[in-house]
């Protein structure tokens, strides 16, 4: 079996990957004018990859040792990553409803209608600003949590 110092150094690199696909993935859809099914799809496949890459390892070995590590650096850690999550399902309850909305009105397919979004419902700004702040939130607490995790896992692996 691989020593701990080893799984925590791949865990350390995997959760490190996901940083790439979150970030092409909100620039792929901010770049573009219209957003098409193929361009949401296109989006999703690397938000997708960057969940993965992080959860994955999150609920496989972080959490199942979290109480055996409790302590300070280790609280924080779990509580800025924990953050990250409840922000990622406040952007959620937003893109469901845009995405409910849009797809009623046949926007992913005929997306060159000349039409404002915010006039398809009335509640389509708050969503709107749901799914902002939930994305600026999760990118905050993740990038946080991820200072975190590499300062424990310098401490408690590499200058032991």
């Amino acid at each position: 079996m691989a020593s701990e110092t080893l799984v925590a150094a791949a865990v350390a690199l995997v959760v490190t990957a996901s940083l790439p696909f979150y970030l092409y993935g909100a620039w792929y859809i901010l770049d573009q004018e219209v957003v098409t099914w193929a361009v949401l799809l296109h989006h999703l496949k690397f938000i997708t990859v960057g969940l993965l890459l992080t959860t994955v390892p999150v609920v496989t070995w972080m959490a199942p040792r979290f109480l055996d590590q409790l302590g300070g650096f280790a609280a924080l850690h779990a509580f800025l990553g924990l953050q990250a999550y409840a922000m990622l399902i406040v952007a959620l309850t937003g893109i469901v409803r845009i995405f409910q909305v849009k797809y009623r009105h046949d926007l992913y397919a005929d997306a060159d209608r000349d039409v404002e979004i915010d006039d398809l419902h009335e509640n389509m700004g708050a969503w709107r600003g749901r799914l902002r702040v939930g994305v600026a939130g999760y990118v905050l607490f993740w990038l946080l949590a991820w200072v975190i995790g590499m300062v424990r896992f310098f401490l408690r692996y590499v200058l032991y």
